[in-house]
């Protein structure tokens, strides 16, 4: 999914809305929709920090924090944008990652990495979005979405608290895993749980949702409360890490500028990014 039904934060930003309870059944297609859209697309922009904490499996722990930007190109859950800068260790302090997303499944997304360290700035392929961000335990994809258009959904469980979709790629030879289970929470859409497998059900990687939190913000002139998953969990099951990410100061509808989102402030971050 390009924006992959997560996370995590990514969202990372996530933002998300209350939603009715359903007074009718609800067909896969307009869950995933749903889903989709309260996991990335709430309000028109946002920000706020994140704290990576990823511990290998000797217990070894690593921290990374930035601040997050997104902004929405337009209203029909498609294109959108993202700016992370990163302000610690010393060693990516100054780092930034920029995301062009784009909805139509044709056009691959666009990404940047700006490395102060050489003072280059790199252009992701394609191909590298499904490998790891920063060293964590979340992928690039991660990050910016996978979109609902690459993966067949099909709903098989329901429980008294979550729709349960299995979810399988359409180009198998794009992706590491064979197919994905993703826990949507039946009253707000938030995907709780997302487990990868490879062949022979093999679970190798999991997100979870740990926190909810409602954040207040203005919308249209009137006050609104969008749920918010503050803290997620990804685990490698094969090597045997962890990574949780926490998202705090969060913020929505600041009016961010799109001029923020190009290659310009690779180097020269905003204000608005820093702090």
């Amino acid at each position: 999914m390009k924006t992959t039904i997560i996370t995590a934060c990514f969202g990372l930003f996530i933002g998300f809305a209350c939603v009715e309870g359903q007074a009718k059944e609800l067909t896969v297609d307009e869950i995933v929709r749903k889903a989709n859209h309260m996991a990335l697309y709430q309000g028109a922009d946002g920000k706020g920090k994140v704290t990576m904490v990823i511990k290998d499996k000797q217990g070894r722990i690593r921290k990374r924090e930035f601040n997050m930007l997104r902004k929405n190109d337009d209203n029909k859950d498609r294109d959108q944008k993202y700016y992370a800068f990163f302000q610690a260790p010393a060693d990516v302090r100054k780092m930034v990652f920029m995301v062009h997303k784009h909805g139509a499944l044709e056009k691959d997304d666009d990404r940047w990495l700006y490395m102060p360290s050489l003072d280059m700035v790199k252009r992701i392929a394609a191909g590298d979005k499904r490998t790891s961000f920063v060293g964590s335990d979340f992928l690039y994809e991660d990050i910016s979405g996978r979109s609902p258009a690459e993966d067949k959904h099909e709903l098989i469980k329901t429980t008294d608290r979550y729709y349960v979709l299995k979810n399988i790629p359409r180009k198998p030879d794009n992706v590491e895993f064979e197919y994905y289970l993703a826990h949507i929470d039946k009253k707000t859409f938030l995907p709780m749980k997302m487990e990868f497998f490879k062949k022979d059900d093999r679970l190798y990687r999991v997100i979870e949702s740990i926190k909810v939190e409602e954040i207040q913000a203005e919308e249209n002139g009137k006050k609104v409360a969008y749920p918010t998953v503050t803290v997620s969990l990804a685990k490698d099951m094969d090597n045997g890490s962890s990574t949780e990410m926490t998202f705090s100061n969060a913020r929505y509808n600041i009016g961010l500028s799109s001029k923020i989102f190009t290659e310009r402030y690779l180097r020269r971050p905003p204000r608005k990014a820093m702090r």
